[in-house]
């Protein structure tokens, strides 16, 4: 049995632990070889912020300098442009949570997205649109028009392309990808959300095509194809090959299907040459100790290949609300009357009227009942502020692992794509206690994979 004691000592950690050889910090929970900072001589307003993106309500009296550079670094945009839980912690960008370098932004790297549709987002065109093309496969002129068009085959496109390379342009640059000035290529497969082989077939022979006119070096697929195939004889798979071997780099999702009996990968993700991606579930948190494996398929492949190579955050990843949708509307009046005063949660509501059935059913309802209402659906809803929510899975993964190889690009712009691959898998890092199946080589570490690009250059 614990005595009263122990428990005592359990909950306060002080500097006079630290010395004594506990090594792991509190906040991230590393193994640190780091200086141990305590609390008391940091500013009052990022003390606060520490504690409260901290894993758990124990007591730590110091943290690791580490997480102390982090904090600091973000404290203002945090302050001022992350959305609040309830609980006192904040919505984290994937770059904070990754522990990005931010000397790299993929600047002078073109991304080429194979996706359903896309939208021109503000994240993407502000303060310069670096857009430099689009390509819709459906239509032999290029139908530049369906760019402009919010439908329901624009939304995943749009996110998978901002979730890499959007600037946060509506959060002053907080909710930004690991490459915000990175140049974009948008090919446009199909009319809805079903992507065949033959789909990503033609866009990726359009890239392989147009890689010169416009220095395509990276081209991320969240699509999967139809079912298994042998890689020497499947034509998908063998185009990703050409493309690797022109020097494009091509990441792949890895599905979403880990949870099934059958949790097959197939093309283009089983291709050798293709990184596929599978899904981490960090809990939004920076601590290492709170992260997780997400649903997401996995191998060995048909042909006996490991696949993923690599996981990345694929829950609690933040993205746009495609802009003008119902969708867009009921964020916004969520995002209004959570920051309203309750005297004014009627007045609202009614003045809103049609954009949520719920919230109108409400109007004869007290504050309290109308406040647990908007909390309710904020979090149903994955709102995080009037312009973004939370999306999950691999197809948002693989474009946090494409902008972590624009920012390595930009590091040094002679990696192959082999070296890339290569890099990515050296500096992983696994999650103890999952297969090694599900996850390959382990999570990505954006500032070790920058680090080591840097320094193969000649």
């Amino acid at each position: 049995m614990t005595s009263t004691g122990s428990l005592a000592h359990e909950k306060t950690r002080t500097s006079a632990d630290i010395a004594a050889g506990d090594t792991v910090c509190p906040v991230c929970s590393r193994e640190t070889r780091d200086e141990f900072v305590p609390l008391r001589v940091l500013e009052e307003d990022l003390q606060k912020l520490i504690g409260a993106n901290a894993p758990d309500t124990q007591e730590f009296q110091a943290v690791c300098a580490r997480c102390v550079r982090l904090f600091e670094r973000a404290k203002e945009h945090i302050i001022a442009d992350a959305a609040m839980q309830k609980d006192g912690s904040h919505v984290l960008s994937t770059p904070l949570r990754l522990d990005a370098d931010e000397r790299f932004t993929g600047k002078g790297v073109t991304i080429a997205f194979l996706d359903s549709g896309f939208y021109p987002h503000v994240d993407l065109t502000t303060p310069k649109n670096r857009i430099i093309a689009y390509r819709n496969l459906l239509d032999a002129d290029g139908d530049l028009n369906s760019l402009f068009q919010p439908d329901v085959a624009s939304w995943h496109g749009m996110m998978t392309s901002v979730v890499a390379a959007g600037n946060g342009s509506l959060s002053n640059g907080f909710y930004r990808g690991l490459a915000p000035d990175s140049d974009v290529v948008l090919v446009k497969l199909a009319r809805t959300g079903r992507i065949t082989d033959q789909n990503i077939l033609d866009g990726l022979e359009w890239v392989l095509a147009n890689k010169g006119k416009y220095d395509i070096r990276i081209v991320n697929i969240s699509a999967g194809g139809d079912e298994e195939q042998h890689y020497l004889s499947d034509p998908l798979s063998q185009a990703v090959e050409r493309c690797t071997a022109a020097g494009i780099t091509v990441v792949c999702a890895v599905g979403n299907s880990g949870h099934l009996p059958n949790h097959p990968v197939v093309p283009p993700a089983s291709a050798p040459s293709a990184i596929a991606v599978g899904g981490l579930d960090d809990n939004n948190s920076v601590n290492r100790a709170k992260r997780g494996m997400y649903r997401s398929s996995y191998g060995p492949t048909i042909d006996g290949l490991q696949k993923p190579e690599v996981i990345a955050p694929s829950i609690w990843v933040p993205a746009p609300i495609l802009p003008n949708t119902p969708t867009a509307q009921q964020a916004s009046l969520l995002d209004t009357l959570d920051k309203a005063n309750d005297d004014d949660l009627h007045s609202i509501i009614r003045a809103n009227p049609g954009i949520d059935d719920e919230l109108d059913a409400a109007l004869d309802r007290p504050v309290h009942s109308i406040r647990q209402i908007i909390l309710l659906k904020l979090r149903r809803e994955n709102v995080i502020t009037k312009h973004y929510k939370y999306v999950d899975g691999t197809s948002f993964s693989a474009p946090i692992v494409s902008s972590l190889a624009a920012q390595m690009l930009e590091a040094n712009p002679h990696l192959s794509p082999q070296q890339i691959k290569r890099i990515l898998i050296a500096t992983a890092e696994r999650l103890p206690h999952y297969e090694v199946d599900r996850q390959g080589w382990g999570v990505i570490d954006p500032r070790r994979a920058v680090g080591s690009a840097f320094d193969l250059r000649s």
